[in-house]
């Protein structure tokens, strides 16, 4: 078989370049007109906050994936197109690149990746024109020597399944869907791709978040090792994150912002941030993470000069802060950071005084029995609830379970659990009449053939 599929498997299993996706975006990377902010000859000093992201990215980092939170303007798509050059340049193999929609990913083909191809003759020698008869290169599949690269859109799960990839770009995460077409989670689906390719493979996420608890991106973020990016104080010298509570303006005009230090108060303006930004370096929050996994977040407050100012994040602010749309929209775009729905609260002390004990496993006025079911990375919780007239309720039962999810003995004791009967208090065998199971974000295909196999809708 000499299809460019099975010719860039064969060629991914090859000892790969010790040439990092920085330096080779410093000697190769040409940024278009079409589609860049500053298109000609790419500089990592002008981003220098991308040099650690894009080296993880190369082979002779132990990293194997990739989790970047960020805001706009921060040059986080333009990272990505760096590694796919890289890849069809030094590593080819077979690639996947996954948008939103199919939409998107027929528009990025066209706007970005076609433009940045032709624009280079290392790629362009690579990849055959469009134009010509058999060459391999169409909207949604780009052949070259040993590779292939597959754009796909995340609302296709044909797309998604559609070859194995050792080299996965996954752009704008939260934007897709929990679920494509019954089959589980895109991103899942995506992964798996690459499960061939378990050594040597690389996957990088990225994306603005969106809401609290449902961000697929945030959720990415804490499991990695949450690195941050601290700049040095031009006065004294003290590495700090740029933070929103650190901008400082005064009587509501933009043109006053500043960035202050948090050890000697001293205020940095919009003409030190080259200087900021170049002494700036990468600190990981949480040392617990397993070494494969790398988070990076960074707002748009680090933005370079010329993109994206901290008079701009200023202006921005005093629009949005007396609507919550539009100030949902600032706090995901420009702190990259996720939104916290408001909701009604219960004080804690009334909750603690209503508290009841009743000598049975179910108190008499209890008429039907439900279940709701947390599904976690490491575990599993979740919750009896006993309803009666008025929609009167009582917590019957709750369970933690830990253990490896992709296996099938945590199921089996789940099913016992959801099959036990519970006692009324008038010795009636009450059973769980429904069971709501999370499917979003975790082992979202395992959910799903247990829901199947249980009988859950």
């Amino acid at each position: 078989m000499n299809s460019p599929y099975f010719t860039g498997f064969r060629h991914g299993l090859k000892p790969d370049t010790r040439m990092t996706v920085s330096e080779w975006a410093d000697e190769h990377r040409i940024l278009p007109m079409k589609s860049a902010k500053e298109a000609g000859r790419w500089r990592t000093t002008r981003t220098p906050y991308l040099k650690a992201i894009m080296d993880c990215l190369s082979p002779t980092s132990p990293v194997e994936r990739v989790v970047f939170m960020k805001g706009a303007q921060v040059g986080g798509t333009e990272c990505g197109n760096n590694w796919l050059g890289y890849v069809i340049h030094h590593t080819p193999g077979p690639m996947m690149y996954v948008l939103p929609t199919l939409d998107m990913a027929k528009r990025t083909s066209k706007q970005r990746i076609a433009p940045m191809i032709e624009e280079m003759p290392i790629l362009k020698e690579r990849v055959k024109d469009s134009r010509s008869r058999d060459s391999g290169n169409t909207q949604l599949v780009k052949e070259f020597p040993n590779g292939v690269l597959i754009i796909a859109g995340a609302n296709s799960a044909t797309g998604l399944r559609s070859m194995p990839a050792r080299f996965l770009f996954l752009d704008e995460v939260d934007a897709y869907d929990d679920d494509v077409d019954g089959e589980g989670s895109p991103i899942n689906l995506a992964i798996k791709r690459t499960a061939t390719f378990s050594r040597n493979r690389k996957i990088l996420m990225v994306s603005t978040p969106n809401i609290a608890g449902s961000s697929k991106i945030e959720t990415a973020y804490e499991q990695s090792n949450q690195q941050q990016y601290q700049v040095p104080c031009t006065q004294c010298g003290h590495f700090q994150s740029i933070e929103w509570n650190q901008i400082k303006f005064e009587d509501n005009d933009p043109q006053t912002a500043s960035f202050e230090c948090v050890a000697c108060q001293h205020q940095m303006r919009e003409h030190d941030k080259p200087r900021l930004l170049e002494g700036g370096k990468w600190v990981a929050l949480n040392e617990e993470a397993d070494g494969k996994t790398a988070g990076f977040h960074l707002s748009s407050l680090y933005s370079p000069n010329g993109w994206y100012s901290w008079a701009d994040a200023v202006t921005d602010f005093l629009a949005a802060k007396g609507d919550p749309v539009l100030l949902k929209d600032w706090t995901n775009t420009v702190l990259g950071q996720t939104w916290q729905e408001q909701g009604e609260t219960v004080d804690h002390e009334l909750l603690y005084q209503r508290r009841e004990h009743y000598q049975a496993e179910v108190p008499w006025p209890v008429e039907v029995l439900t279940c709701g079911v947390d599904v976690q990375d490491d575990r599993i919780e979740f919750e009896v609830v006993g309803w009666g007239a008025g929609e009167e309720s009582w917590s019957i039962d709750y369970y933690r379970l830990y253990g490896d999810l992709s296996r099938p003995e945590i199921w089996k004791v789940i099913a016992e659990k959801l099959r036990q009967a519970y006692k009324r208090q008038d010795g009636v065998m009450m059973n769980i009449a429904q069971v709501c199971m999370d499917s979003g974000g975790h082992f979202t295909d395992e959910v799903y053939a247990f829901s199947r196999k249980m009988g859950i809708d």
